[in-house]
């Protein structure tokens, strides 16, 4: 699936307004000046303001990368796209819903 990579410069929310920090495992692959993101990095969320009855806090803590680029690859594993499935875990295991992507570069494109 085509679609533009995402970076360590991209910008990445849980659907409750919590921030990821990027940070990948790749130290080979840039795009437009960041390092491409990997499908098996797992991205640490900050801020999240998530809670469940009776008003328990269950922020999103981290996200689990899927369906990353089919024939772009970094040492074998995948680069994310902005079309890649985030989903957005709590501390407990909990899915808690899909990542939100705002920010990508634009310059490179998987194929």
């Amino acid at each position: 699936m085509p679609g533009h990579i995402l970076t360590t410069a991209s910008q990445v929310k849980c659907p409750h307004g919590g921030t990821a920090t990027l940070s990948t495992a790749n130290m080979m692959v840039k795009a437009d000046g960041a390092y491409a993101l990997l499908e098996a990095d797992i991205h640490v969320v900050a801020g999240c303001t998530f809670t469940v009855p009776p008003a328990k806090p269950q922020p999103c803590v981290r996200i689990e990368w899927s369906l990353g680029a089919a024939m772009t690859k970094v040492n074998n594993t995948a680069v994310l796209l902005r079309t890649s499935l985030g989903k957005c875990y709590s501390a407990e295991g909990a899915m808690q819903g899909m990542a939100i992507v705002s920010q990508t570069q634009t310059k490179a494109e998987s194929l």
